[in-house]
């Protein structure tokens, strides 16, 4: 599997402003009222209106959204694009497949834009608990195939990326296990994958998790795979979790993940998997690094955000 230093789970490897931050989020939302007391559509809207965790990030103002055809209807998706793309970035956004939407993340996809010359898609799938699985995964599969078809047309490039956080890494693992699968395709060059959630029955790491109220608990991993698969799926079946997929003919990788996060164990279990099965793999941990830091403007995330860069660059 991939080389892991031990360093990095070392107390006095986690810099200052990393356990400044870890310490304000946990003050934070330990100050909150429980999520779970809430409907979804409640959470969604204040979530729009920049009241979570996480910043609220500005809209671009040259973003357009295209509807193409799903499974069950239309599905948007938000296109970032420079006027002439070296590439194409599929960004799934995260959210535990209920919250967050397609134009969360403009300032981001923007700088990736920047730095790379690449266009970015985001799409806007269909969530839970409205729409349980497989919609999201649906949704995703939907604009993949897209890309693949008429990519090349739109931005005359063939050089594809998928990639995102959370939720959306998992979505992403999926999604190119499903093109591979049920059409014969591997578009993509490379897989930009953020704090995955690769076994939704839960990773040790995942059930063990005892850093209080640091973005994700336990808990909130469990409340999020109930709301979101339906009772009597199995949780370990490939078409779930795809850490449990055959990961033959993957594109090169880059896993990263903060050694303070949940869902560490699941990049970790991910990535070994994804080498064993000849693929190109990095992973990089992140010394205490919460869940989808990321996230959050301060030295490790920047320097997070450089390695994705370099991946893009890279391939």
């Amino acid at each position: 599997m991939p080389s892991v230093d031990p360093a990095v789970f070392a107390s006095d490897a986690v810099a200052e402003t990393t356990a400044a931050l870890n310490a304000d989020i946990i003050a934070k939302m330990s100050a909150l009222p429980d999520l779970w007391s809430f409907p979804p559509e409640l959470i969604r809207e204040t979530r729009r209106q920049g009241k979570g965790i996480f910043p609220l990030q500005g809209k671009s103002s040259r973003a357009e959204v295209l509807e193409i055809d799903g499974k069950q209807g239309r599905v948007p998706i938000r296109i970032i694009a420079p006027e002439a793309p070296t590439g194409v970035y599929m960004h799934i956004h995260g959210g535990g497949w209920m919250f967050n939407q397609s134009d969360f993340q403009d300032e981001s996809l923007e700088k990736i834009v920047a730095a790379t010359g690449m266009a970015c898609i985001s799409v806007e799938y269909r969530l839970a608990p409205e729409h349980p699985f497989p919609a999201g995964p649906d949704d995703c599969e939907a604009a993949a195939l897209w890309l693949a078809s008429e990519g090349s047309k739109r931005f005359r490039t063939k050089r594809f990326f998928i990639g995102g956080e959370s939720a959306g890494a998992h979505l992403s693992a999926l999604t190119l296990q499903r093109l591979r699968d049920r059409h014969g395709l591997t578009p993509f060059a490379g897989a930009n994958l953020i704090a995955g959630c690769y076994d939704l029955g839960m990773t040790p790491s995942a059930r063990s998790f005892d850093r209080g109220k640091l973005i994700l608990t336990p808990r909130d991993i469990a409340l999020f795979v109930r709301a979101c698969v339906p009772d009597g799926v199995d949780l370990r079946s490939p078409d779930v979790s795809p850490l449990y997929g055959d990961l033959n003919g993957m594109p090169p990788a880059l896993f990263s993940v903060g050694t303070y996060d949940a869902l560490l164990d699941d990049s970790v279990f991910m990535a070994g998997r994804w080498e064993a099965a000849g693929n190109a793999t990095t992973l990089r941990l992140w010394p205490g690094g919460c869940h989808v830091f990321q996230g959050f403007d301060f030295p490790m995330a920047q320097e997070a955000f450089a390695e994705e860069i370099a991946f893009f660059n890279a391939h």
